[in-house]
């Protein structure tokens, strides 16, 4: 594979560094395309992180040195490395979203343009989705989330830094090393209590590219052989480690990151002389994967979307190696054709100077941006999927949970309907359903249904809360006091039943372990607790499955695969009644969508009336 031209003169080239790239690339390429065994690989991004920190302080530092230090000249090279791919894989995957997503989705999709135009991909996604949601699996521009992450500490980095290396490197070393530490203490206290702001933000990010900052800093030492060859390995190790061994319920940065994080700089810091491994991420194929590793990484999660969308499912078996050589492929017709000749310029070509530069930059995100908005304020262009049920009428399906009184959003405890909340009356006893839009989901099925109830139930509901009582999000601030507060529910309304449902797959293992606890709680009151089970999440929503026929038959039924959550959860329900949704929806590895035509689910999970229906009679604990 031919190669770009070298980087400017006063840095030394290092091809292991390249092959690290290339490591960590391919770490997070066989993650997202499904190859079994790298189960931590999202933690490629990470050594990313400290490879970017290495290299910009190092350029840094050097043009410092030499007096030639020119923020102008930074952010041209930033804009030459970073924007052609970024505007390609913006405009290609907006083409296919046209032709692939149903309105609901391609408004997201719009808006994640405008937000990755103006580099804020991160807070969009912090925003809206959690990085291992079954969501997030969909959604074409989630990977441009670490490139935000970048460019914000590129806006910051800059700027301070010859400001503290004009007093001297030892203040600007400290500098960073306090600002490390604190970001990795940040990051370390927002590991349980906020994770979708821990994993997205810069504050506690920052510090793994402060970890390759600071490795900038010794220049000129080389360690001994025997000591370099010890860190090399256990470089290599620790990142190895963490590819192989983490997964999505490892709770992630935090004190969890320091393994690759430092694996990276090891591996940097012992490649200042020659070591073995160093050679094996030396050998061209390493460094070849290496100098292509930022336009594979831009290229191979849209791949891997489309791909879901153009199957409806994962992919599985040789389908999986047809993905990760696809990637490869496009990544290397993107590099040599789209990302070299723009950062590498031939001087014969009419270079822009800066100014011309930072002018047409400032028009190609604003017109990036000015798509992307035109896709929100047409509302996805529904006209494209004419006959799917318009996001309205699901939010209209949505009113028989008593929204804003008994299904609350994001609202105190005390705007709580008490007495407004009971559904079924007449009943001689009193249940309460307890959990998150998940319990809220059978609310249309225990109204039409009250009649086979034995008991009356009083509805108790909180978006994304799930009923338990160690859970806390700074995101669902009201949700800790809410679910505290039903033991005097409990104790008001002489409940003496409490059914239990959530959306648990999205719960990390530590936070869904504390399911006994509250189980126990409860039955200490002598209060009788029932768990419902996960039921059916589909990749995508049901009207996009319906729109291309995915599973269909003539009798107006359809089915199609679908993920069945965590099984893990009927272990943790030890000591109260559980309750399967599986078998009323499922035969083997399909799951039925609809039934005599009519829809049983809303969106990707959360039943219709028709479907809630059909839950309540099927499975419902509380039934006659």
């Amino acid at each position: 594979m031919s190669q770009p031209r070298r980087p400017a003169p006063h840095l030394a080239y290092r091809p292991d560094v390249d092959g690290l790239r290339a490591l960590a690339v391919l770490a997070v390429l066989f993650f997202h395309a499904g190859v079994p065994g790298p189960s931590g690989g999202f933690v490629g991004v990470d050594v990313f992180f400290v490879i970017s920190g290495y290299v910009i302080t190092r350029g840094i530092l050097a043009d410092v040195a030499a007096g030639r230090f020119s923020l102008a000249r930074f952010y041209e090279r930033r804009i030459r490395r970073i924007l052609p791919m970024l505007v390609a894989t913006i405009l290609a995957t907006y083409a296919l979203a046209l032709a692939f997503l149903p309105p609901g989705a391609l408004d997201d999709y719009a808006r994640s343009v405008v937000a990755a135009s103006a580099f804020a991909a991160n807070v969009f996604f912090w925003k809206t989705t959690g990085y291992f949601d079954l969501e997030a699996q969909t959604r074409p521009l989630l990977h441009t989330w670490s490139l935000s992450v970048e460019e914000q500490f590129y806006l910051v980095v800059p700027l301070i830094l010859p400001l503290l290396l004009a007093r001297s490197r030892r203040a600007a070393a400290a500098g960073l090393l306090a600002a490390l530490l604190a970001s990795l203490a940040l990051s370390v206290a927002l590991t349980d209590g906020a994770p979708g702001a821990n994993f997205y933000l810069l504050p506690t990010r920052a510090w793994e590219l402060l970890v390759g900052a600071l490795l900038a800093f010794p220049a000129g030492w080389v360690a001994p052989r025997a000591l370099r060859e010890a860190m090399a390995a256990a470089g290599f190790g620790l990142i190895a480690t963490a590819i192989l061994a983490y997964d999505e319920a490892t709770p992630f940065p935090g004190l969890a990151a320091l393994a690759p994080c430092l694996g990276a700089g090891l591996l940097i810091a012992a490649g200042t002389g020659p070591t073995l491994i160093g050679r094996l991420l030396s050998a061209p194929p390493c460094a070849g994967i290496g100098r292509m590793s930022y336009a594979l990484y831009m290229v191979h999660w849209p791949v891997v979307v489309f791909t879901r969308y153009a199957l409806l499912r994962e992919p599985a078996g040789w389908e999986v190696f047809g993905v990760v050589a696809a990637c490869l492929g496009l990544a290397y017709g993107a590099w040599r054709w789209i990302e070299t000749p723009f950062r590498y310029p031939r001087p014969t070509g009419g270079t822009l100077g800066p100014r011309p530069l930072f002018a047409a930059t400032a028009v190609l995100l604003t017109a990036l941006g000015a798509l992307g908005l035109a896709g929100t304020l047409a509302d996805g262009f529904p006209a494209r999927y004419p006959d799917t049920r318009p996001g309205a009428l699901a939010a209209l399906e949505r009113e028989g949970w008593k929204g804003g009184r008994c299904f609350l959003e994001n609202q105190r405890a005390a705007d709580w309907a008490g007495a407004e909340c009971l559904l079924a009356r007449g009943a001689p006893a009193t249940a309460l359903l307890w959990g998150d839009s998940y319990a809220a989901h059978y609310v249309p099925g225990l109204v039409r249904n009250a009649s086979a109830l034995s008991h009356s139930i009083l509805q108790y509901t909180f978006a994304g809360c799930p009923p338990l009582l160690a859970y806390a999000s700074r995101a669902k601030p009201g949700c800790r006091d809410f679910n505290a507060h039903a033991f005097e529910i409990i104790r008001t309304y002489g409940v003496d039943s409490v059914v239990l449902a959530a959306r648990w797959d999205l719960l990390p293992a530590r936070t869904l372990a504390g399911l006994p606890d509250t189980i126990a709680r409860l039955a200490a009151m002598g209060v009788a607790v029932s768990v419902i089970g996960p039921s059916p999440l589909f990749a995508f929503d049901v009207a996009v499955l319906g729109a291309r026929g995915a599973g269909t038959h003539p009798d107006g039924s359809a089915a199609w695969f679908a993920h069945r959550g965590d099984p893990a959860i009927r272990r943790l329900s030890a000591g109260a009644r559980f309750a399967d949704p599986l078998p009323a929806f499922c035969d083997g590895p399909l799951c039925r969508y609809r039934a005599d035509g009519t829809d049983l689910f809303l969106d990707t999970g959360h039943l219709s009336r028709a479907g809630s229906e059909r839950a309540v009679r099927a499975y419902f604990p509380l039934l006659r």
